[in-house]
């Protein structure tokens, strides 16, 4: 009776434990593997390193391409690292579709990450798009002359997220390019010339021809006065007490603040030795 027991539990046993897989099973399917993913692994191989080869040669032909266009020397190596970057993302792509990988859990993280850096970076983003519009559309250039966010002085350094301008008063003021592209910008070197506007405000008493000949002479005698364009001398308003005396003449950018200051001087100087009396002399 024990021994009839013991063969069926024996006999259970055995039924219910799997058999262990042969080396002939195991070989069949690594083979059938092998013949199913074989071609598309070499095939994805193949055109991996096909593409890097393509990529190789866009490389050199966009750098190539960019010095001959003059693209901005800060601009080059972004371009060309963006593009490539977004190369090589589209050769791994079309690999893993070639293989058979599954890309589901790959564009999950991809745009979860990109999502997260465009939050965490909005700002730096705005300052970046901004150089990158200011270096290709060039509103201003280095050593150009601006007014813009309430500083009026000579662009030094046009940077990726920022541009540096030196004051008239000698203080270097960093300018986020984002504020800067969205507002506006004066760029006073454009045009080659700018101009100088004087007002005076004389008594009724004074010789209009006098004052125009004497303020004439000073404009010509005072340094980095423009002869072209012309100057231009006349009454711009008439007040109970007297009338305003414009003086208009042009000068180069760089040399605005001191032109100003000279004839200033030069035309105050030039009417009391001339016994024409300003307001309160």
């Amino acid at each position: 009776m024990n021994f009839q027991l013991l063969t069926l539990i024996n006999l259970m046993l055995a039924a219910k434990a799997p058999a262990s897989p042969s080396v002939t099973d195991l070989y069949d399917k690594a083979y059938s593997w092998v013949v199913n993913n074989g071609p598309k692994l070499l095939i994805g191989i193949i055109v991996f390193f096909i593409g890097l080869s393509l990529i190789s040669f866009l490389r050199r032909w966009m750098t190539r391409r960019m010095a001959h266009k003059k693209v901005h020397s800060s601009l080059q190596p972004f371009f060309l690292s963006l593009s490539i970057t977004a190369l090589h993302l589209v050769l791994i792509i079309v690999v893993m579709e070639i293989m058979g990988i599954e890309l589901t859990i790959f564009t999950a993280i991809l745009s979860a990450a990109t999502v997260a850096a465009g939050l965490a970076l909005s700002g730096t983003l705005q300052n970046f798009a901004g150089g990158v519009m200011i270096l290709l559309l060039k509103p201003f250039e280095i050593d150009d002359n601006i007014i813009a966010q309430g500083q009026d002085g000579v662009v030094t350094s046009i940077q990726i997220f920022y541009t540096v301008v030196l004051t008239y008063d000698n203080k270097t003021v960093i300018i986020p390019n984002g504020k800067l592209f969205n507002e506006v910008i004066v760029n006073v070197s454009r045009q080659g010339s700018r101009r100088l506007d004087i007002e005076l405000k004389l008594n009724f008493a004074a010789d209009i021809d006098k004052v125009k000949s004497v303020i004439s002479k000073s404009i010509d005698s005072t340094e980095n006065i423009l002869v072209q364009p012309s100057k231009y001398l006349g009454i711009s308003q008439i007040d109970p007490d007297g009338y305003r005396f414009t003086i208009r003449v042009w000068v180069q950018p760089g040399n605005f603040l001191s032109a100003k200051l000279n004839l200033q001087e030069r035309i105050i100087k030039d009417l009391k030795a001339s016994d024409i009396k300003l307001p309160g002399m």
